[in-house]
């Protein structure tokens, strides 16, 4: 007889353990063994355990380059899931080889299979064997995720109706939110507007007095600077580019702006220079508004014109409230009353909050991070490479995603192109663009690494089947086969293949902590971000008083209800794992990989440093890479 030692070991976290038995079956270039039973008995698979035994067999089984786990329910026990870690077996001559695994196993699953740790792409696959296990792993994947189209237009999503549908493997616990729900609850009967901003302050006040960022959003709420700041270091910063020539539907003359110009200049001068910016929201229009409290709530899509001052400050200076002109359209300036021009750049803020909510954050990173999540799942088997890496109700919502995602681009989902496109890459203050560059490269480099790695040749890139297949599936059901988005096709070069990667996991990690985990902060004070307008916009100017700005804002129960789900969504996951943190498994466990994510590791370690030093002497509120938000803000 010829024996192996074979040891399963169990995840460390609280609950990985089971109560379950499991068989093991060895798979080797010669042969195939019996199975073994772990876990039973004396050695439990308790947390942070290893299980060994002997695994006899009557022949030498060759190289081993499969593993096979069945979990085994024990009966009158839990069949509770099973973490397992991964799998080791010494060989009769001594060798030693491992096979990670890494996630949650169910007895429904059957038998699953584990390669060895070495990483390889189709074309370097040398044994039939190891060919015909990547074909069976996504075929059965294939089976499993499934693309839905959920509304005509939007990029395709996962084909499950229910989080308890998703294997323990996809799923994730949010932490508990900082902000005391129990106060915010309390008004769910309260359908009415605000008495008065002393009610508001008396809400904000038991319910956020600790967060620095949202006190200073609310002392400087009505303040030019602080509105234009927004554009660029809020938790929007996409909506502004640079403005070279006026559009056609804005009404506004040189005569009209030139008080909030610099003296001796005009509009034309200063557009010629590259001062003059502009928020269109355009893509709101014909977008149908929501019904909340038995009452018609309505959408604007404003158009907001925006000039950088002497002193590097962003401020507003025309806004016009609906895309075409004429008598009943007005176009707001700072010298208005200050009740009409507080309530005009609250309709903006109220248009941002739509377009930040369904695009910025839900569209750019959400269902961006799902289209690529499922196309991993379903053309990609776990031994590849890039395996590792990686007021509107609901009829408003699918027409804002459709037209949102009509105008969607991939020039504009990569952040250095997108920045110089809008032509806010050189914007005085614009911290987001100074550390998300900075982000951005750090991320590129590695992933270059990693990709030159494995693709030695454009040749290399462009004959992985797999890899092919997996950018064809995300064109294709992501971006609806639309040619005109700039998305690629098919990689032909590394640089290409380089660029997506980058785009990819910067969008799932820095830039959805930019969009995410900031919107607490601006939006906790809801005059400054109205999540709705109970009134139409103004058609004339002078009509509006102080006294009336309350009656235009969201109602008692609608801020509350908004409140409560931004607070929920601003936690990060509880397992959640920090950009440079991958787990030690098969990519990262020793050599070139693991120097490409300790160089990644550390060059986000200096960015953090150096960005701590530059937020301490603002006074302006920057909250995306904060000290006390750092490891959230490149959670994956």
């Amino acid at each position: 007889m010829v024996e192996y030692l074979v040891s399963v070991t169990t995840s460390t976290a609280p609950q990985a353990g089971s109560f379950s038995s499991v068989g093991v079956t060895l798979i080797g270039t010669e042969g195939v063994s019996p199975e073994v039973i772990l876990g039973s008995g004396d050695s439990p698979l308790t947390p942070g355990s290893t299980c060994a035994c002997i695994l006899k067999t009557e022949i030498l089984l060759g190289t081993v380059v499969l593993i096979q786990l069945r979990k085994q329910r024990v009966p009158n026990f839990p069949d509770l899931d099973w973490h397992c870690q991964e799998v080791c077996v010494e060989t009769p001559s001594g060798e030693k080889c491992c096979f990670p695994c890494n996630k949650w196993i169910q007895s429904t699953d059957g038998a699953i299979e584990l390669c060895s740790e070495l990483v390889s792409t189709l074309s370097s696959e040398t044994l039939p064997i190891l060919r015909d296990h990547r074909a069976r792993e996504l075929q059965a994947k294939q089976k499993i995720y499934r693309w839905r189209t959920l509304h005509e237009g939007v990029p395709r999503c996962i084909d499950m109706t229910s989080l308890e549908a998703l294997v323990p493997n996809l799923r994730y616990t949010r932490q508990s939110p900082s902000t005391n729900l129990h106060y915010l609850r309390g008004f769910a009967e309260r359908a009415e507007s605000w008495g008065s901003f002393q009610e508001l302050e008396r809400l904000f006040n038991l319910n956020h007095k600790d967060n620095t960022i949202a006190r200073y959003v609310k002392s400087h709420w009505q303040e030019d600077s602080f509105f234009g700041y927004q554009f660029i270091n809020g938790c929007n910063p996409f909506m502004i580019r640079q403005c070279r020539h006026l559009p056609p539907n804005l009404a506004v003359t040189n005569e009209m702006l030139c008080p909030f110009l610099p003296e001796g200049s005009s509009l034309e001068q200063e557009m010629e220079h590259g001062t003059v910016f502009l928020a269109d929201y355009e893509v709101l229009e014909g977008v149908p508004a929501n019904r909340l409290n038995g009452r018609q709530q309505y959408l604007a899509t404003p158009l907001c014109l925006l000039h950088c001052d002497q002193q590097g400050e962003l401020k507003p200076i025309a806004i016009q409230l609906q895309q075409h002109p004429g008598p009943q359209n007005p176009v707001f300036l700072p010298s208005d009353s200050a009740p009409d021009w507080l309530l005009a750049k609250a309709w903006v803020r109220s248009a941002d909050f739509h377009c930040h909510q369904l695009i910025s954050h839900f569209l750019r990173t959400h269902v961006v991070g799902e289209v690529c999540c499922i196309a991993t799942l379903r053309q990609l088997p776990e031994i590849h490479p890039l395996y590792q890496s990686s007021a509107c109700g609901l009829e408003g919502v699918s027409a804002l995603l459709r037209r949102a995602t009509e105008r969607l681009c991939y020039s504009a989902l990569c952040l250095p192109e997108d920045l110089q496109d809008r032509g806010i890459d050189k914007l005085p203050h614009n911290y987001f663009a100074l550390d998300g560059l900075r982000a951005w490269g750090a991320i590129k480099r590695f992933v270059q690494g990693l990709v030159e790695l494995y693709y030695p040749s454009d040749a290399a890139v462009q004959q992985d089947s797999e890899l092919q297949n997996w950018i064809r599936e995300i064109f294709v059901e992501g971006f609806l086969g639309r040619a005109e988005s700039g998305l690629p096709q098919s990689f032909q070069e590394r640089e290409e293949l380089t660029q997506f990667l980058t785009m990819v996991i910067f969008s799932c990690s820095a830039l959805h902590a930019a969009v995410n985990f900031s919107q607490l902060d601006f939006d906790l004070w809801m005059p400054n971000c109205p999540a709705s307008m109970c009134r139409p916009p103004p058609s004339v100017k002078g009509a509006v008083t102080m006294d009336d700005f309350l009656s235009w804002l969201p109602d008692v129960n609608a801020t509350c209800s908004i409140l409560i789900t931004l607070s929920l969504l601003s936690q990060p996951a509880r397992d959640y794992i920090p950009l440079g943190e991958y787990p030690k498994e098969r990519l990262f466990r020793e050599g070139a990989p693991c120097r490409l994510m300790d160089a990644l590791r550390k060059e986000l370690q200096e960015l953090r440093q150096q960005i701590e030093e530059r937020n301490a002497s603002l006074e302006l509120p920057y909250p995306y890479l904060s000290p006390d938000r750092i490891e959230n803000s490149v959670a994956i």
